[in-house]
């Protein structure tokens, strides 16, 4: 055991509403062909491609503690095509047509992951309803509006720039000034689909050894608490638990995202709400929130705002902060005023990763493989790199294996103290850009300013 039982799950709505999942019992295999170090979405759906491609190949899925423990089984369950990185920098570290093949490939794999879900008879819970994005004071409207017109000129016809009125077509927000709306979302039950993969894979042959901690890895083998095993290529999929190796600390900088969810609502609630399509629904504003309607109707809210831990520290005693899960609530009845009084049944958080310049990544150099860095927009891309990786561990080539964050290195955190002071000066920085904001509907220069320190 590794310290990390049943008892350090969140206490989740996703973990609540979940089947629980009977893998079968099996040893630390001598040998396999790939062996996948993390059984979140990044490593399921590498191995799940990987067995699809090539059935005869052995996969050996290694996890610290259990399947989707991480933040595939605790996130907002938004499938988006949204990526940390602007198409500007994609171009400028590639070109405008890989930029525009990256924007193409992320919203493909919106619909492909439905596709597949389906093929592998995984109930995920899959709504496909797009995104809406209120703005609440005149900065946020413009700062839409910019927005909208940014992404028309990467090509974005279907990005559109609402009103009011056209907005509460969707969502009914308190002070909504305007909206935009992109169809280019789905929402689902994240641990479901972690779930539902892990099902997926051990079904096609695979192996998901649970309970096993990756000590260290190199090209050819993995040292566990559970014993050695040999491989022909080795992939790290641990994201946001990506600092627990002492040689890679500083590749991802763990930042906690928190969540809450509200009893499933009346039928009235939801007339005066909107969400008839299930839209995930965000706000403008820079320290950012989300949420989506559940199948179950209840609203599932969370966003940033919880302290980085000093040496990119992961535990869990950091997925509870009262602080924080105490203003989404507060949030949530601000956006929803109606919702006053409605019992919050669930509260958690988990950790993502954040690479330094925010550009997501999936490598393969000498039978070794890393991949992550989603910055919170990872159930898509993911599903995007796991397929991408399976072609790189199969030798082949197509449009995928041609994208932007293929092969690509990127520089380290700073080492502490500077890492702590950027990531909760970064934070603070935003939380007062966002009330400057709302006091003087004007943009925030201090925001301007830590994006372009950051």
């Amino acid at each position: 055991m590794n310290g990390w039982g049943p008892e350090s799950w969140p206490d989740s709505l996703w973990r609540a509403t979940a089947e629980p999942l009977s893998l079968p019992a099996t040893a630390l295999p001598a040998s396999a062909d790939v062996v996948i170090i993390g059984a979140g979405y990044s490593g399921l759906w590498t191995a799940l491609h990987v067995l699809r491609e090539q059935p005869g190949l052995s996969v050996v899925v290694l996890e610290r503690t259990a399947v989707g423990f991480g933040a595939s089984g605790r996130n907002g369950g938004w499938v988006s095509a949204l990526f940390p990185t602007s198409p500007e920098k994609l171009a400028a570290a590639s070109s405008k047509s890989a930029a525009l093949a990256m924007r193409k490939a992320l919203r493909d794999v919106v619909d492909d992951l439905a596709d597949w879900s389906h093929e592998e008879h995984i109930d995920c819970e899959y709504a496909k309803g797009g995104t809406i994005t209120v703005a609440r004071n005149a900065a946020q409207r413009e700062s839409l509006r910019a927005e909208v017109e940014h992404q028309r000129d990467w090509g974005s016809s279907d990005t559109e720039f609402l009103d009011a009125a056209a907005t509460a077509e969707h969502v009914r927000i308190q002070g909504t000034e305007a909206g935009m709306y992109t169809p280019h979302c789905a929402v689902v039950h994240p641990l479901k689909l972690a779930r539902g993969l892990a099902r997926a894979v051990t079904a096609r042959g695979g192996v998901i050894v649970e309970q096993c901690t990756a000590l260290s890895y190199k090209q050819g083998v993995v040292s566990t608490d559970h014993g050695v095993i040999s491989c022909g290529s080795v992939v790290r999929a641990t994201e946001g638990f990506t600092a627990r190796f002492e040689a890679h600390l500083r590749e991802l900088m763990p930042i906690y995202s928190l969540m809450i969810a509200t009893e499933p609502l009346r039928a009235e609630q939801w007339e005066e709400i909107g969400l008839a399509r299930r839209e995930s629904f965000t706000e403008q504003r820079h320290v950012v929130i989300y949420g989506q309607r559940t199948a179950d109707g209840r609203l599932a809210f969370g966003g940033r705002g919880a302290p980085y831990h000093w040496a990119s520290a992961v535990d869990a005693r950091f997925d509870q902060h009262p602080r924080v899960h105490t203003r989404l609530q507060q949030t949530l009845t601000e956006l929803f005023p109606s919702l006053q009084g409605v019992r919050i049944t669930h509260r958690w958080g988990g950790a993502l990763g954040i690479p330094r310049d925010y550009f997501p990544f999936v490598n393969l150099e000498d039978g070794i493989g890393v991949m992550g860095g989603y910055v919170g927009d990872g159930v898509a891309a993911a599903a995007l790199a796991g397929r991408t990786m399976a072609e790189l561990l199969l030798g082949r080539t197509s449009d995928r294996t041609a994208l932007p964050w293929v092969n690509r290195h990127t520089r380290r955190w700073e080492p502490e103290p500077l890492r702590w002071l950027e990531a909760n000066g970064m934070l603070a920085g935003l939380t007062l850009a966002d009330a400057q904001e709302a006091r003087s509907n004007r943009p925030s220069r201090l925001a301007d300013l830590l994006y372009r320190l950051l």
